[in-house]
């Protein structure tokens, strides 16, 4: 499951941290972690700013920053090639993704 490279900002568009924290909710498709689920659809869906809010939550909920995808990649490791979302890979990082 590849990430696309040309990840596009939400541009004007309001999160406070229910909304934010809504992320943490759902299920993942049959055969995919629902951590990593749940990481993806933040990144896909949020600005720097507020995934490093949803990082601060999805952490304190026990969450596992290093859950993989069915290819064996957590997120961290798809998004760490690409210079462009560094933001987003230093978040990772500094919550304590390997």
């Amino acid at each position: 499951m590849a990430l696309k490279k040309d990840k596009q900002k939400v541009l004007g568009e309001f999160f406070d941290d229910d909304r934010i924290r809504g992320f943490l909710e759902g299920q993942a498709p049959e055969g995919i972690n629902l951590d990593f689920h749940i990481l993806e659809r933040a990144y896909r869906g949020m600005q720097a700013e507020n995934f490093a809010t949803f990082i601060q939550f999805f952490v304190e909920a026990g969450r596992d920053l290093d859950a993989k995808n069915p290819g064996g990649k957590s997120l961290l490791n798809l998004i760490d090639k690409h210079s462009s979302f560094g933001e987003y890979a230093d978040i990772l990082r500094k919550a304590g993704a390997q």
